[in-house]
């Protein structure tokens, strides 16, 4: 069964930075396609970015220069290292996990976790 769990999220002023952690168990991350996705109050989800099964990486326009997106195999953990950061990405920031790359995105298919809140001042 797998599981995961997210953590670092918080309050910050605008400019700074914050680290997210998703903490997979249950299976070996390197073998899914991971993301963080967040949603906002009286809004969608929507996708902050992706990391392949190799590696290759993307981001919303939104977020580009600004966030980073990583995985650490040995630890199971998937990363967003948040910098610069804005109001607007005030929001509950998912990771969700998933063998396919067609249900990145999907609420209802894949793996998720609970969420962690981002508040920016």
């Amino acid at each position: 069964h797998v599981q995961l769990v997210e953590s670092g999220g918080g309050s910050v002023q605008a400019g700074g930075s914050l680290r997210l952690s998703c903490t997979v168990s249950g299976d070996i991350i390197f073998t899914y396609f991971m993301g963080w996705f967040r949603q906002a109050p009286g809004k969608e989800r929507e996708k902050v970015a992706i990391i392949d099964t190799d590696g290759t990486t993307n981001y919303a326009d939104s977020v580009k220069g600004r966030f980073t997106i990583s995985q650490d195999n040995s630890k199971n953990t998937l990363y967003l290292q948040m910098n610069n950061l804005k109001p607007e990405d005030t929001a509950m920031y998912y990771c969700q996990a998933t063998q396919s790359v067609a249900a990145l995105g999907l609420v209802g298919l894949g793996f998720w976790g609970r969420g962690t809140q981002v508040t920016v001042s």
